[in-house]
């Protein structure tokens, strides 16, 4: 699979202090691909590049836990032990601290899930020749909110009825006197509009802005490799490297983040109205 020229954007052979039309920094015609087959039009199925990362991606994590438990054993194997490990972190260390035990076993798979699915996704960011984030699209992080959302709702009004249900998503609490139809409007809009927006957009924007950077920094490090501006170039280059860095840390934190506010809804929907 080799780099989409909608991404590159730019004109390989040019290089500071030659007349080739200057720099082209990224832009939203970094996250635009051709498709592999198909068009827009209709003409075949529509499929592109972040499709492709995203089913490979979910390939990947189904092959690696079903490689390291298939044949699980009382003393644990190097690939049981990673597999238990990761399980383990996004069980205890998130769905237990969040909903708490009894509650949240039910919704360890689905969050597990969750959180590999994400990190995955992220992480193609800095996969040699894939390099691309596939969550740094709205359409991947809204659809994982979205089922985030659904079952949310649901949950709400299946333990609470309906009823107890509005209670629960207005914040209603008849001691709050005459504010308490102010604070019933903000609750419901923030709960019902505000949460799934921000739940998606906050792993999309993170992904968006972080591949923009490395896009940003590698494309300059190539454009100053000329004459004296090596010097810059190489200064560039750094960039690349620590962003790069730092981008496997946000990557990781942005797939805690979004299952941990996800368990938060949750915890709220099982939550005990008074």
């Amino acid at each position: 699979m080799s780099a989409d020229p909608t991404q590159l954007a730019f004109d390989t052979s040019c290089h500071l202090f030659q007349d080739c039309g200057g720099f082209e920094g990224p832009g939203l015609h970094s996250f635009l691909f051709k498709p592999l087959w198909g068009d827009a039009d209709g003409n075949g199925v529509y499929f592109n590049k972040p499709m492709l990362l995203a089913l490979l991606g979910s390939v990947i994590i189904l092959g690696f836990f079903w490689a390291a438990f298939r044949k699980p054993k009382v003393v644990p194997g190097k690939l049981q032990m990673v597999a238990e490990a990761g399980y383990d972190f996004v069980r205890r260390g998130i769905v237990y601290e969040t909903i708490g035990k009894k509650e949240g076993e039910k919704w360890v798979p689905l969050m597990v899930s969750l959180f590999f699915f994400v990190w995955m996704m992220n992480l193609w960011s800095i996969v040699p020749v894939a390099q691309f984030p596939v969550t740094s699209i709205i359409a991947y992080p809204a659809a994982l909110a979205g089922i985030v959302y659904v079952v949310w709702m649901s949950l709400t009004f299946k333990r609470h009825g309906f009823i107890g249900g509005f209670k629960n998503l207005t914040g209603y609490d008849k001691s709050l006197g005459a504010v308490l139809p102010m604070v019933m409007v903000i609750e419901f809009f923030s709960n019902v509009i505000v949460r799934p927006f921000t739940h998606a957009v906050r792993l999309f924007a993170n992904m968006f802005a972080g591949h923009t950077l490395l896009l940003l920094f590698t494309i300059a490090s190539w454009y100053m490799l000329n004459g004296i501006g090596i010097a810059y170039s190489g200064v560039s280059f750094v960039m690349v490297v620590v962003m790069t860095g730092f981008e496997l840390f946000i990557q990781a934190v942005q797939a805690y983040v979004f299952v941990l506010l996800a368990c938060s809804f949750i915890q709220g929907a099982v939550a005990e109205h008074h």
